[in-house]
């Protein structure tokens, strides 16, 4: 009896060890990496662009890092921007955040998505206020009871009430309505909207819109995008999370370079936004380390600390938000370490000043 359990045991044991050997190999090795942007390109377009996360896509360079394991990287685009980045996340459907708002990565964070903080994808630039060529309007006091687009929800969303903050308003001195990006264009050509915050170049060379205000630089106004990765994913597979952030930070570091400038405003302008908005824009940030930044530094954590104290200002979120424990940066410093850029990008204190200045260029 003994004899026959034993050799039971034996064979059973060799019987299962294939199928052990497999689910490690399965735990190691996933069949697809998948990857949200909380934005697409015009008309719903699978491109993005202004930041060097939307470089990772252009340039494959997620999908050279896995080619060789036999990995496929799944790029998912959604024109609904961060909160239905966070649906997908909600329902398994996506393994990492590139971009993510303010707004809406904290959004997400209040009912209770698991995912850990990174990278941070941009930080800086301006900000301006445009209204329809024929508005009589000189000064955002001028619109008080008129009707201002944002996509709620969004990042946009905050980025407005620093707007009305900036000048003694709020939002209940406007109609404050809802529309993705598209929409405000083509609004903003029809004059069925009074203002909107967004990029003028474009629109002002084509007689549609002109400025109002600008904000240059303030980084009170503008705050850090979020790279973010879902706790399932990362407790399965951490040695895949490195060799992806390490990937992403080579390509910020490519993305800064000077020689690289104008062919990534190419690039961006193949997402819809005009080649024009690119250029004027990004033109102004003479080093481009200042705004292509992967750093978890004092200014992302305070950043993402006065959004926190702003989603609760303005009742955006039901339940209390913390992010402590929240940022995960030993991924980011194994990347910089590895890639002997850890004195590389400019350090910011808490109020978006240069704390620790970054390597010096050639």
């Amino acid at each position: 009896m003994k004899r026959r359990t034993f050799t039971t045991a034996l064979g059973a044991a060799t019987l299962t060890s294939p199928l052990a050997a497999t689910r490690a190999f399965a735990q190691d090795k996933p069949a697809v990496i998948r990857i949200g942007f909380p934005n697409a390109g015009t008309g719903g377009r699978p491109l993005g662009g202004g930041a060097y996360t939307a470089n990772a896509h252009h340039l494959r360079a997620i999908d050279e890092e896995f080619k060789g394991d036999g990995i496929r990287v799944e790029w998912k685009f959604f024109p609904g921007a961060g909160p239905a980045l966070n649906e997908s996340l909600a329902n398994g459907l996506v393994d990492f955040g590139f971009g993510h708002g303010d707004l809406p990565v904290l959004v997400g964070k209040s009912t209770g998505l698991k995912h850990k903080v990174i990278a941070s994808s941009s930080r800086g630039g301006d900000s301006y206020f445009v209204v329809p060529t024929a508005s009589s309007a000189k000064t955002l006091t001028d619109l008080k009871g008129k009707r201002i687009a944002t996509f709620k929800g969004t990042a946009s969303q905050l980025t407005l009430n620093r707007w009305f903050d900036k000048f003694g308003l709020t939002d209940k001195d406007f109609r404050v309505i809802s529309l993705d990006s598209d929409s405000t264009l083509a609004a903003l050509s029809t004059g069925d909207i009074d203002g909107a915050v967004r990029a003028p170049f474009d629109l002002e060379a084509r007689g549609v819109a002109r400025r109002i205000h600008e904000v240059l630089d303030d980084p009170y106004i503008t705050r850090p995008g979020t790279i973010w990765v879902s706790e399932a994913f990362e407790q399965r597979y951490a040695p895949l999370v490195q060799r992806l952030v390490t990937r992403l930070v080579k390509v910020a570091h490519w993305s800064t370079q000077e020689a690289n400038r104008e062919r990534q405003y190419q690039l961006w302008a193949t997402s819809g936004t005009p080649y024009i908005d690119y250029k004027v824009a990004w033109d102004r940030t003479r080093d481009l380390r200042t705004r292509i930044n992967p750093l978890l530094d004092d200014y992302y954590a305070a950043s993402l600390q006065r959004s926190v104290e702003e989603v609760k200002k303005y009742r955006l979120v039901r339940r209390e938000v913390s992010i402590d424990g929240w940022l995960e940066p030993k991924y980011l410093q194994q990347a910089l370490k590895e890639l002997q850029l850890e004195d590389y990008w400019p350090q910011q204190d808490a109020d978006g000043k240069v704390k620790v200045p970054g390597r010096k260029l050639a």
